[in-house]
């Protein structure tokens, strides 16, 4: 396949940022990073790779003026760009509206307008959540059931997404995925805030029980999810990404505990998030039989591991985001 120009929104943040490294190590395209550069976005993801083939744009993806021309250069886009955190999302819906369905509707248009391809990263979170004991996973045909404004943002740019492909013929495909972890992720999310926080010397806290479980997947194995849906998948059709990593939020933190030479119940409980969905799973087979794709980190235990040797040789990378993340649970007893 000749080299391409991959237009990458979001791609200073933790999942974008890692398809970004993926790309360059492991094809010959270029990349253009269109990132609105927020809290969640770092310069400091990107600042290793070359510069003859990642350029960093910073600029709105709901701004028209901004997206078109990048479009228009782009073979194709891939669309990572959202506002995710929901703890943020229950404190002021607004951003969420604006990046999650203004900025794909934007994006849409654009790739309308000069027939390229797109492809949208979603989340499973569309889908609400499962019962512990369930014994069913989700796929492509679950019904949506989203269950915060987050989620109900991501549930609305995908169904934008599939009215653009029959109602204009935009050459697009969907990803949802799993929980993802690995490196350069922002320390406000659940598995580098328990690893900082260990690192600084803090007693890692845990939502309610800890009983619920969501299904991690490293960000390598999603970015080559994405790279194989971009290249063969069918226009159209929406594609689940899993590696079967079930795991209750209280395994994972006894765990990290344990990886990092503490006892496995040395952690606090506090007050439970509102809306705290139960129970992510993934069921991955589609992408895994039609494309042939299958995740290189089977083992979440060295999976994890490798993250926080990661976190512990790159404390100037998170440092800087690690107090104002720490005040602003504070402040919510958190």
């Amino acid at each position: 396949m000749a080299p391409r120009t991959l237009l990458v929104t979001g791609g200073a943040g933790f999942i974008g940022s890692n398809f970004v490294h993926y790309v360059v190590e492991n094809t010959d395209d270029s990349v253009v990073v269109l990132d609105k550069m927020t809290y969640a976005g770092n310069r400091a993801s990107l600042a290793a790779l070359p510069e003859d083939r990642v350029r960093l744009v910073v600029g709105d993806i709901a701004d028209a003026a901004t997206v078109d021309p990048l479009v228009a250069e782009a073979d194709a886009v891939v669309h990572y760009a959202a506002e995710s955190h929901n703890d943020n999302s229950l404190a002021d819906p607004s951003p969420f509206l604006t990046t999650n369905l203004i900025g794909t509707y934007t994006l849409l248009e654009a790739a309308r307008k000069h027939g390229t391809r797109f492809h949208h990263i979603s989340t499973d979170e569309v889908y609400g959540d499962l019962e512990l004991d369930d014994p069913e996973r989700f796929t492509e045909r679950t019904p949506y059931n989203p269950s915060s404004p987050y989620s109900s943002t991501k549930a609305g740019s995908d169904l934008l997404v599939r009215a653009w492909v029959r109602s204009f013929g935009v050459q697009a495909t969907i990803s949802n995925c799993s929980n993802n972890y690995g490196p350069r992720q922002h320390v406000e999310k659940f598995i580098p805030r328990q690893i900082t926080n260990l690192i600084d010397g803090i007693r890692p806290r845990l939502y309610g029980a800890g009983q619920n479980v969501r299904d991690w997947i490293h960000a390598d194995d999603h970015s080559s999810a994405v790279l194989t849906i971009l290249d063969r998948g069918a226009i159209g059709e929406t594609y689940l990404i899993g590696a079967d990593g079930e795991k209750s939020n209280k395994d994972v933190v006894e765990l990290i505990l344990q990886l990092m030479g503490h006892d496995a119940g040395d952690y606090d409980h506090v007050n439970d998030r509102a809306g705290h969905d139960l129970r992510y799973a993934i069921d991955s087979t589609k992408l895994r039989t039609e494309l042939g794709w299958s995740p290189a980190y089977q083992d979440f235990e060295k999976g994890l591991a490798a993250t926080i040797d990661w976190y512990r040789d790159n404390e100037s990378w998170w440092r800087p985001q690690k107090e104002q993340t720490e005040a602003k649970y504070a402040a919510t007893g958190q």
